[in-house]
């Protein structure tokens, strides 16, 4: 192999380096953007606890950011392997950030997705033992009107 050809191909090495870099830094990028605003997640227009709860659900949704996560971590992985990177602390630090705050995400969720189904059985259940107490004081009114009409007679 003449001397050319191997500076060449270390030549090829940082320029396929330099774009894997760019690449990861790309993808972490497009995953942050597709990770809900705090604005969203935060501020509600629904009128009952439900609209509230489905709206928070919906903007919980971490979108493509997961896609563009996996992305990231395939072209860093495979550039650590090829110890294609100089100094990557600062790409491994920001994939861990990002996977912390798509768990966070998924993790609130599946929160509120249970809240979700368990506000409107609860609401029943209260909604149910109003109509029971109501029903109780009606019978205990029947009981005192019975009671001062024995009192009359």
């Amino acid at each position: 192999m003449s001397q050319a050809t191997l500076g060449d191909d270390e030549e090829l090495f940082g320029e396929a380096a330099t774009e894997m870099r760019a690449d990861v830094e790309s993808s972490l990028e497009d995953a942050w953007g597709a990770l809900p605003d705090a604005d969203d997640v935060w501020e509600t227009d629904a009128d009952n606890v439900l609209g509230v709860l489905n709206g928070l659900n919906s903007s919980l949704e971490v979108g493509d950011a997961e896609a563009h996560l996996r992305d990231a971590k395939k072209w860093f992985t495979m550039g650590q392997r090829a110890d294609a990177f100089d100094a990557a602390d600062d790409l491994k630090a920001e994939i861990a950030d990002l996977e912390a705050a798509i768990a966070d995400l998924s993790r609130a969720s599946e929160q509120v997705g249970d809240l979700t189904s368990t506000i409107p059985a609860l609401r029943g259940t209260l909604e149910d033992a109003g109509l029971t107490d109501d029903a109780a004081d009606d019978d205990a009114g029947d009981d005192a009107d019975d009671d001062a009409d024995e009192a009359e007679e």
